[in-house]
């Protein structure tokens, strides 16, 4: 099997970016996509031209237009559910879960920290609540998550991590020791576990032509519970997708 996770930047502008034929060509059994930017009827009729998938969508319901997240999946999960059951993270429509016969897949858009970093300290919170909210689904199954996860982990995952440490959401280490939290109860970052050296990205800002430099960072991430890992047989990351500022990537089970 093949589970792609896509932060789009909008399913309604990506779908005026052929976003049917790069379905097509991902071919993937699940495809995460997070930041739809749209509640749970519209993304269904933004991706009409989308064949051959189940698919399921949680929305804001703070904020229109804002956050979102959506599982694709070729055959009927046993079961979905949404949001991690806290009310203070419940409003922005950030995780999906679907269960199957050997696992959980759960789709997650973590909050960014924002300019001058004014959500930081809910972005810590956020961390810890989403940390035990996977451990208890792991109680039942392995757990594979996935999405934008929204911070470079290491030096390794931003081109300039000197410039941006402490100073920039996504790169501060109090976001780092979120991570750190997930790699320390269990979960495992299947690409970096593949590739320990591999320097790649997963978004680029849209200023200053950052994508044909290559300047970017790797936010995006698959996480499997540990017991899972040997299930694991290819993780990528697929820069060669268009659409939006983040691409598409993935793991093959």
């Amino acid at each position: 099997m093949k589970m792609i996770s896509w932060n789009v930047n909008g399913v309604r502008a990506i779908m005026k970016k052929d976003f049917p034929k790069s379905v097509n060509d991902l071919d993937a059994d699940v495809l995460c996509i997070q930041e739809t930017k749209a509640n749970a009827e519209q993304v269904k009729i933004a991706l009409e031209l989308v064949d051959g998938y189940h698919i399921y969508a949680n929305g804001s319901k703070a904020r229109k237009g804002y956050s979102g997240t959506a599982i694709l999946s070729r055959t009927e999960p046993m079961g979905v559910s949404y949001d991690m059951g806290v009310g203070e993270h419940d409003q922005e429509g950030r995780i999906i879960a679907a269960e199957y016969e050997g696992y959980y897949i759960v789709t997650v858009y973590v909050p960014n920290s924002g300019n001058e970093l004014v959500r930081l300290d809910y972005r810590t919170l956020w961390d810890k609540d989403f940390l035990n909210y996977l451990k208890d689904l792991e109680k039942n199954k392995p757990v594979i998550v996935c999405g934008d996860f929204n911070v470079a982990h290491e030096p390794i995952d931003i081109a300039r991590p000197k410039a941006n440490y402490n100073k920039t959401a996504g790169y501060t280490q109090k976001e780092i020791d979120g991570f750190d939290g997930f790699m320390n109860h269990g979960f495992v970052d299947t690409f970096r576990y593949k590739f320990p050296e591999e320097v790649k990205y997963t978004w680029w800002s849209f200023r200053a032509g950052a994508r044909a430099k290559n300047v970017g960072w790797r936010i995006d991430y698959f996480l499997v519970s540990r017991s899972f890992l040997p299930n694991v047989k290819h993780a990528f990351i697929l820069n060669e997708f268009y659409g939006s500022d983040h691409c598409p990537l993935g793991i093959e089970i």
